[in-house]
């Protein structure tokens, strides 16, 4: 159970990194959106170290 939860935070947190990827590479990127999409990603990091 534990690893399935581990590999769907993993799963989670690449999707994160994608759309942060993809909205830099915009003209003129949301920057609010950027820093949700980030403090996102860093609390399922923080997720993912504690499960380790």
């Amino acid at each position: 159970m534990q690893n399935a939860h581990y590999t769907a935070l993993e799963a989670k947190h690449a999707s994160l990194e994608s759309r942060i990827v993809e909205e830099q590479a915009r003209p003129a990127p949301d920057l609010a959106m950027l820093a949700d999409l980030k403090r996102r990603k860093l609390r399922l990091k923080e997720e993912l170290s504690s499960l380790q």
